[in-house]
Parts: structure tokens; sequence; C-alpha cells
């Protein structure tokens, strides 16, 4: 198992476009984290995903995506990073799993308990975040489309110009 003493049954399938391109595929822990697994499959099944840009991106760190509010491309994507979807916040879903490369994330703000749509990707490992943030999954296969991803700038790592996007996000068995 990718994630030590997790089942890791079903997973996300993302066509990305932009920089980077190819697929990334990722198991999600759907008993360590089993609210947040079922929420990025809910999304992800209807569509919500397709089309949401990689917003903040922080060389060395992570990739963040999953704004399916104000982050679809084509868009004005001034606000992506600021919204989530229809559905409400989850309630912080933490383990013991450490924040690796390849390691899935849920993205929230000050408030452990505010979790919605934003996942993030991690380039590298980052332990600061070990226990503050929900562990969804890992990425399995696609590391080098991971590391494609366009990167943005400055503290935020906002990206500039024409983000990279996920064209199509599948749930797999």
């Amino acid at each position: 198992m990718l994630l030590a003493g997790t089942a890791l049954a079903n997973g996300l399938e993302i066509t990305v476009d932009g920089e980077a391109q190819g697929v990334i595929k990722i198991d999600l822990a759907e008993d360590v984290a089993p609210k947040h697994a079922e929420r990025l499959k809910t999304l992800a099944a209807s569509g919500a995903y397709d089309g949401v840009v990689f917003h903040r991106v922080i060389d060395g760190f992570m990739a963040q995506t999953g704004d399916v509010e104000f982050g679809k491309a084509g868009e004005n994507i001034s606000r992506a990073g600021t919204g989530g979807s229809d559905l409400p916040d989850l309630p912080a879903e933490f383990s013991d799993i450490a924040f690796d490369r390849g390691v899935v994330g849920m993205a929230r703000s000050q408030n452990p308990d505010s979790a919605n749509s934003q996942f993030f990707i991690m380039f590298d490992k980052g332990y600061f975040l070990n226990g503050q943030y929900t562990v969804v999954g890992k990425v399995t296969e696609g590391m080098d489309v991971v590391d494609a991803i366009k990167r943005g700038t400055g503290g935020n790592g906002a990206v500039a110009g024409t983000p990279d996007r996920m064209v199509s996000v599948k749930v797999t068995d």
C-alpha cells in the first residue's frame, strides 16, 4: 500500500494541459479521510473539476487546484483560490500520514474545518503541514506531469498568464 495502513480503493485520473501535459493518477485514502475522499469523487463525477486551473504553484512545495467556483479556465480567474463548491465545508480529518512528495492534501483557510473543493499535490516533503491539513491521497502515476506544472511567482505562488488546467478529472476503481 502507498499510504501505510490505509485502504486505497478508488482514485482520480486527472488529464492536465498547458506547460504540463499528461495524466496524473491519484489513489484516495478513503479510510483515513472518508469525507474528503468522497467530496473529491463527488465533484469529479459531476464534472465540476473539468477545466479548473492550477492557480497556486510554489516551486519545491506544491501545486494547488480545485477552485470550482472561481478557477475555470477561459473565465476571469482573478479570484481563483478564494472559492469552493456549493457543498458545505468539511470537518478536518487529520492523520499521522506525512506530507511527502506526491501526497495530496486538502486546502483550507485558517479554520481547520474549512476544506471544501481545493486540493494540492506536494512537489517535495512539507512536514510542517503534518497534522495541520487533511491528507486525502497520493499520486501513483504522473509525478513527471506534476513536476512540469507551470510555476507561480511571489510568496503566494500565484500563476500569471495562462495557468495549466485539469482538462478532465475522472473517478477510477
